[in-house]
C-alpha cells in the first residue's frame, strides 16, 4: 500500500520505536485492527529491518510500511530491500529524498523552517514532517503552508496526540506521526489497540 492511500484512509502514521521483532506484527495487527494504516520502524530500534522485512511480508497490501530516522541512501537501499514503502527522517538531507524517490518509495523528510522545506521539495518530497511540531506550535503550520504548494502534505510528529490533533488539522497538517501516543517500547498489545482506538475516533472528529 502506498503512503498516499493509507493517509486518505486515516491521516496518521504510527511510530513503532523500541519494537522488537517477535512482537511487530502484532502490534501491527493491532494498529490495523483500529483503522491505522502508515507504520514506521525507526532504525533505531532492535533490529528494525528485519521488523521492517516481517511487517512488509505480513501486511504490505494493507499498510504502507517503512522507515523511521533514516539519515543515508544506504539505509534507504537496506529498507527498499525489506520490502519497506515510507523513509521517514527527522531532517532535511537531499540525498536520501532522491535516493527514496529513485526507488519509487515515498520520502518525508523533517523540516522545520520554509527554506528546509522548500529543499525538501526540490528533491522531490511530496510529504513534509514538522519536527519537533510542539517546539513550533499550529501556527507555524499555518504561516508556512501560505507559500508551499499546494500539493504538499505537512506532517505534524513530535509532541501530538489526540487532544491536540484538531487544532494541528486547522492550522492546515494534513498527516500525524504519533509514538507514544500509540505506542511505547514494553507495552502490550491490547494498550497499542487501546490506544489506536482512541486516535481513530479523534481522526474521525477532523474531517
Amino acid at each position: 500500500m502506498t503512503l498516499d492511500d493509507a493517509l486518505a484512509h486515516c491521516p496518521v502514521v504510527a511510530i513503532v520505536r523500541g519494537i522488537r521483532t517477535d512482537e511487530v506484527l502484532d502490534h501491527a495487527a493491532a494498529l490495523l485492527e483500529a483503522g491505522v494504516l502508515g507504520i514506521e520502524t525507526p532504525l533505531n530500534s532492535p533490529d528494525p529491518i528485519e521488523s521492517i522485512r516481517k511487517l512488509a511480508a505480513e501486511f504490505g497490501d494493507r499498510m504502507a510500511v517503512g522507515a523511521g530516522t533514516v539519515l543515508t541512501a544506504e539505509r534507504v537501499d537496506a529498507v527498499a530491500a525489506a520490502g519497506g514503502r515510507i523513509i521517514v527522517s527527522p531532517n532535511t538531507q537531499p540525498a536520501v529524498i532522491r535516493r527514496a524517490v529513485e526507488l519509487g518509495l515515498d520520502p518525508a523528510p523533517g523540516f522545520a523552517t520554509p527554506s528546509e522545506a522548500f529543499a525538501a521539495i526540490e528533491a522531490g518530497a511530496k510529504h513534509l514532517k514538522l519536527f519537533p511540531a510542539v517546539t513550533y506550535g499550529p501556527a507555524h503550520v499555518k504561516q508556512i503552508k501560505a507559500v508551499l504548494p499546494p500539493e504538499a502534505v505537512v506532517w505534524a510528529v513530535g509532541g501530538v496526540g489526540p487532544d491536540s490533533m484538531a487544532d494541528w488539522w486547522a492550522a492546515g497538517a494534513r498527516a500525524f506521526g504519533l509514538g507514544g501516543e500509540l505506542y511505547r517500547a514494553g507495552q502490550t498489545v491490547a494498550e497499542t489497540r487501546e490506544k489506536a482506538a482512541r486516535v481513530v475516533e479523534a481522526v474521525g472528529k477532523l474531517r
